[in-house]
């Protein structure tokens, strides 16, 4: 079999994963919305740098993590060497045309499958959640958080490789196309938006900014109430849960 071969290293990318990992309130924040659904034997998707991922190792989770580019699953295996819960580092592209022949020792292995901004820069999305169907157990949860409102698309989702943005509605036909059934959806940061806004369509940013990023994340506390106030019925990312 012809071995896929994997993305190389993304410059700008890991820009914008390291100016996020410092904004450690609004990575907690994420991490509180999702944990409640992630159970048992867990994979994450796309885990970059470990943003996300070391919460879950502190949470004593059983986890393996992933990524489509070497240089992040090195950097995840010397991060998390010492982590008891992690179960492996693996290299994981979900638009593998082999997809199952190439990861068939995971077929129905997972409890939980998650992807925190990673669905929007396949242009299959539906191929993409076909392979999480095949890597989940039966009665298994896929959980997927992507950007919301192809009407706040603009420069910054062209510069991080954006094929498109979100509904409920659209994101949820993904899902019911690959015959899983709806758990749970909402809208998350609705503070957001007015950020991405201003720089994304107003100021044409290229990347975030590293000090809008710090400023957005010392005000966590307050905008994680105003989500709730608004009942969570929109904001700049949409989130599903279903199961298989």
């Amino acid at each position: 079999m012809k071995e896929f071969q994997f993305k190389e290293v993304d410059k700008e990318g890991l820009n914008i994963l390291e100016t996020i990992s410092k904004a450690d309130k609004f990575n907690r924040w994420m991490f509180d919305t999702i944990y409640p659904y992630c159970r048992g034997k867990i994979l994450e998707i796309g885990s970059g740098i470990g943003n996300i991922s070391q919460f879950f190792i502190e949470a004593n989770a059983s986890i393996s993590l992933s990524d489509i580019r070497e240089n992040y699953c090195n950097q995840l295996k010397e991060k998390f060497s010492d982590s008891p819960t992690l179960d492996e580092v693996l290299l994981i592209d979900l638009t593998n045309p082999d997809f199952e022949n190439r990861y068939q020792e995971y077929e129905k292995s997972f409890d939980t499958v998650f992807a925190l901004n990673v669905v929007e820069h396949i242009e299959d999305d539906a191929l993409a959640l076909k392979n999480c169907h095949f890597l989940l157990k039966d009665g298994g949860t896929l959980l997927i958080l992507v950007p919301a409102y192809q009407s706040l698309y603009c420069r910054f989702d062209r510069e991080l490789g954006h094929f498109r943005r979100y509904t409920k509605k659209t994101l949820k036909k993904v899902f019911e196309l690959n015959n899983f059934h709806i758990k749970h959806s909402r809208y998350f940061n609705v503070m957001g938006i007015a950020g991405w806004i201003f720089s994304g369509k107003i100021l044409r940013k290229k990347t975030i900014p590293e000090r809008q990023m710090g400023l957005y994340n010392k005000f966590v506390p307050v905008f994680k109430i105003i989500d709730k106030t608004f009942l969570r019925a929109f904001g700049l990312s949409v989130i599903i849960v279903g199961t298989k």
